[in-house]
């Protein structure tokens, strides 16, 4: 009965052994495939950032003839986008906007005349001391009426599709250019030092 008992002791450890190294074998190959290098990611340039606001401000822009974007342009520098509407333009400048202050909102562009669809509205603050746009009118004459501290930017509501992210993409892809641009790069402020 002695001879038995060892016998089965000893298959026991064997097989507590056996499971043991099977789990530092996987666990060692688990740790291999963690250290390899991670191919780095694809950093957009501002040409390739530009390109998608381009078509997003486009695709997705108000057709009430007020608030329609109608051509959307960059400078060579890429630090003043121009977005042309009805009753003239506006230069924002990216190098001046603070990519901590964007916010979405839904706007009634409605007036006392005429009913008009939803906007999603953007709205990026200007650095303190700098100017975030200058707005024109359709004879280049500047408009006192536009503020110019902060700016803003205008889609179709009922355009953009439901479930899509578009807000978080087109926030994500504006704020890299406005860092790229020489502007205030966006900062956790709530980030434990």
């Amino acid at each position: 009965m002695i001879q038995v008992e060892r016998r089965t002791g000893s298959q026991l450890a064997a097989g507590i052994c056996a499971a043991a190294l099977a789990m530092v074998v996987c666990l060692c190959a688990a740790q291999t495939g963690t250290n390899k290098k991670a191919t780095p990611s694809h950093e957009p340039t501002s040409a390739e950032l530009f390109d998608y606001l381009h078509g997003a401000l486009l695709a997705y822009s108000p057709e009430d003839r007020v608030n329609d974007n109608l051509d959307i342009t960059i400078d060579p520098t890429a630090t003043i986008l121009t977005i042309q509407q009805p009753d003239g333009h506006c230069d924002i400048f990216m190098s001046a906007l603070d990519a901590n202050t964007i916010v979405w909102d839904v706007y009634d562009a409605s007036d006392s005349m005429q009913t008009r669809a939803p906007l999603a509205r953007l709205t990026v603050d200007a650095i303190a001391g700098k100017k975030a746009r200058i707005c024109y009118d359709t004879e280049n004459n500047v408009d006192p009426s536009i503020p110019s501290s902060r700016a803003r930017i205008l889609f179709s509501w009922d355009r953009i599709p439901e479930g899509s992210g578009f807000q978080a993409k087109f926030t994500k892809a504006f704020k890299k250019l406005i860092k790229l641009s020489g502007g205030m790069e966006e900062k956790d402020i709530f980030k434990n030092r």
